[in-house]
């Protein structure tokens, strides 16, 4: 796989790969964690999720901007890692939220994610940028060797994003198990079972002093264990009491997950701190270069700067809208999977699994499909790539809206009014998700790795930290709207929520197909 790249794409990958396993570990259960630690509404934690998950990216503009300033990613990388770390060890300590400090636990809660997404800002955009380095230089090796080496090198960028890229969806693979399986773990020793719906009944018991519905009483049934020592509550005191008993173990066994995150990002440093001489250092003598141009020569580096961040800009634009409706699955579509689906046997964080899995399976696919149209001399451009995968896309959205309007699938709030037995027979199966998350897949396969080999083509060399963070910001203006996803999933039909969806992203695709023409000419890529 590693065959004809760098040498240093491993090592890259595989720090990227530590640190991914950390955080997906947090990412697959932050929105549902801060319903159940804090009793907040869908739309109150997905909009803290939208504002955790936009910070990520935009704060990839400040690391973007340390790095190429100070010319030290290696070192900018580092204390990313580091903040990162700290982050997650604020973020494992359990406490229990009362009404009197539930307000500065939500605080610190938000002070662990800011942590986390500033050092994150300063590692991801970076370890890109280095990425790209490595492939400017392997590409002006292979120019010495003449022409056609030249062109082979080049033809070797895409492929390498794309390994780098199946290495993050590795870690993101494991990651979802961990925190479902140690909330279980934790669950089954004080006696109780994992239930999806009871978190959000037992607040509702606290918050109205014991008053309890139907329904609650059903899915706490569900959630004792036989001969484990807990009771079905016969009082209101008795309801809060076992309300409040069974939050506070569902979640301190998220909490101690977070532990696992500590070490992913100490195993990660590890890796870097000892691999990093292979990296490359970015070029210092361009500045100096710079006073030998002529005005003529300056002139036209000029304009074909202009013109690579005119098509970068045009780029992110477009992604924006891809990135709303993709990461959608960590918000309504893993409130989708919690209430919609069948998941007694499969938590529903566990669905986020399926993602990273295709990844790592469709993308040998992927690759020898866009290798064997090479060999063929009909190599698919990298922006027609992002454009297809705009289009595949919506397909997934497509398929869910049909499949919505067909089960007559109302507004989750108007759903979760009905009683337990209805719900339990309008939920759909587990393939429904396969399908979705298959298409979502192959669309992000065709746009997020080759976005980034798009970014380090058009880059300047003394902007690649910087232009790596601009398309990370581009998925952060997606992700701080991601908020709207589950407040249409609240109110609306479903079939009307995905079409929303599905109507962005064939936009998208309509408006990139349009701009093709012109950013192969900027990209230098042939038709």
């Amino acid at each position: 796989m590693f065959k004809s790249h760098p040498k240093g794409l491993l090592a890259a990958a595989l720090s990227n790969m530590g640190e991914r396993f950390g955080y997906y570990i947090m990412n697959a259960v932050l929105t549902l964690f801060l319903c159940s630690k804090f009793g907040l509404s869908d739309p109150q934690g997905g909009l803290i999720y939208s504002f955790f998950y936009s910070g990520i990216y935009v704060l990839s503009l400040v690391g973007g901007i340390i790095a190429d300033r100070t010319m030290n990613y290696k070192g900018t990388i580092q204390k990313g890692l580091v903040i990162m770390a700290l982050g997650y060890i604020v973020l494992s300590i359990p406490i229990l939220a009362t009404p009197e400090n539930k307000t500065g636990l939500l605080i610190l809660t938000c002070v662990a994610l800011f942590l986390i997404a500033f050092g994150n800002g300063l590692f991801k955009g970076n370890l890109q940028a280095i990425v790209g380095q490595m492939y400017d230089k392997f590409e002006a090796e292979a120019a010495l060797q003449g022409p056609e080496a030249l062109k082979q090198a080049k033809e070797k960028r895409d492929s390498g994003f794309q390994i780098f890229y199946v290495f993050i969806n590795i870690g993101g693979l494991v990651a979802p198990f961990v925190a479902p399986l140690l909330r279980s773990w934790w669950l089954k020793v004080h006696g109780f079972l994992y239930n999806a719906q009871l978190p959000k009944l037992c607040h509702e018991a606290i918050n109205n002093g014991g008053q309890v519905s139907a329904n609650f009483n059903t899915e706490a049934a569900k959630a004792i264990i036989e001969g484990g020592g807990q009771v079905l509550p016969q009082s209101a005191d008795a309801a809060v009491q076992f309300s409040t008993q069974y939050l506070d173990v569902f979640n301190t066994g998220i909490h101690y997950s977070f532990i696992a995150s500590v070490a992913a990002m100490i195993i990660s440093l590890i890796i870097f701190v000892s691999t990093k001489k292979i990296f490359p250092n970015p070029e210092k003598k361009e500045a100096a270069a710079a006073a030998n141009y002529t005005p003529e020569e300056k002139a036209l580096m000029a304009k074909e700067i202009k013109q690579r961040m005119y098509a970068l800009f045009a780029v992110l634009g477009i992604v924006i809208f891809f990135w709303f409706s993709f990461h959608q699955n960590g918000q309504s579509l893993s409130y989708f999977a919690r209430d919609f689906v069948n998941t007694d046997k499969v938590a529903p964080e566990i669905w986020q699994a399926v993602n990273p899995f295709f990844v790592i399976v469709l993308t040998p696919v992927v690759m020898l499909l866009f290798g064997a149209l090479a060999k063929r001399g009909k190599q698919v451009s990298t922006p027609k790539k992002i454009a297809i995968g705009m289009g595949i896309a919506a397909m997934a959205y497509l398929f869910l809206s049909i499949f919505s309007a067909k089960m007559g699938y109302p507004s989750s709030n108007e759903f979760l009014t009905l009683d337990s037995g209805t719900q339990a027979s309008m939920k759909a199966g587990w393939w429904v998700l396969i399908v979705v998350y298959f298409f979502l897949t192959v669309a992000e396969l065709f746009i997020s790795p080759l976005g980034l080999s798009f970014v380090s083509k058009v880059a300047p060399k003394h902007l690649q930290g910087i232009c790596q963070a601009l398309w990370l910001c581009a998925t952060a203006i997606g992700n701080l709207f991601l908020f709207l996803g589950p407040m249409m999933y609240n109110v609306m039909p479903l079939w009307k929520c995905w079409g929303v969806f599905l109507i962005l992203c064939l936009l998208s695709m309509g408006v990139m197909f349009g701009m093709v023409k012109w950013l192969e000419r900027v990209t230098n890529e042939k038709q």
